[in-house]
């Protein structure tokens, strides 16, 4: 007993010192970005002060359009995350359980998966239209790769004896998927995801600051262009603050139990 309350106290220590160490290193940003922001060492409101930025959030919240374009924005980052989930998904347990398959296309996913995919927007432009759809296409398109990967990676992971298992049970090829492939590779499945959400929400922003009449990337070019420096950088925040939310709530599902049973 005396053994368990100091490793908890020894941990709760240690969650301690995290969380100062992550406000000092806040604290130390906020102090640079004020003293560059004081300095006279860039262009007059090239980096205005923390009282500007405050100000600038306020009325973004406050404003009925940042939160219009906020839902174009969502939805075609959670559309495109969502189909490509689901393709790299499909693309991951086919490669990982062949070797024919394995061996035959894995190497063309590590050449292509580094490769920027901002280069395919004019394609996506011609196929889809200037709307909504190519900036979920791109999105797709980005998502695809870090979610096939990471659940190719998982599915050679997975204890042979559980494949075993699935196979003498005389399980179909779904219930092996969900009930045996998935539960044992749930934390790649979830780190792959959150990649792919990265990448999908980095290249919808850029394709809207390219293309379109709305969302979070149209309000940025539209700060710019007005030199609206306070606004613009309120609007980084804001993206920074939901995409941080977002992966918050994924590390959450990836840390949940992940010894799952295997039940058919």
């Amino acid at each position: 007993m005396a053994a368990t309350g100091l490793m908890k106290t020894s941990a709760a220590h240690f969650r301690g010192k995290v969380r100062v160490l992550r406000l000092l290193f806040i604290a130390v940003i906020l102090l640079a970005w004020q003293a560059i922001s004081m300095s006279g060492l860039l262009y007059q409101d090239v980096v205005p002060g923390l009282p500007a930025v405050a100000r600038g959030l306020y009325h973004l919240l406050v404003d009925p359009e940042f939160y219009s374009n906020l839902w174009a924005t969502a939805g075609e980052t959670i559309l495109a995350t969502v189909l490509g989930s689901a393709t790299g998904l499909a693309g991951g347990m086919l490669l990982g359980g062949s070797r024919y398959l394995q061996r035959a296309f894995e190497r063309y996913l590590y050449y292509l998966g580094p490769t920027p995919k901002i280069i395919f927007f004019p394609l996506m432009i011609l196929w889809f239209g200037v709307g909504p759809g190519s900036k979920v296409a791109l999105g797709v398109l980005s998502c695809f790769f870090p979610v096939a990967l990471a659940v190719a990676t998982g599915m050679r992971r997975i204890p042979p004896i559980f494949v075993r298992v699935g196979r003498s049970l005389r399980a179909t090829p779904m219930q092996m998927a969900t009930r045996i492939y998935l539960p044992a590779m749930r934390e790649p499945v979830v780190n792959g995801i959150r990649l792919g959400f990265g990448v999908s929400v980095i290249m919808v922003l850029l394709a809207e600051t390219k293309l379109s009449n709305q969302g979070l990337g149209f309000l940025v070019i539209q700060n710019y262009q007005r030199f609206d420096m306070p606004g613009m950088y309120a609007l980084l925040i804001a993206v920074f603050a939901l995409a941080v939310a977002v992966n918050a709530l994924l590390s959450r599902l990836a840390g949940t139990k992940r010894s799952q049973g295997v039940s058919i």
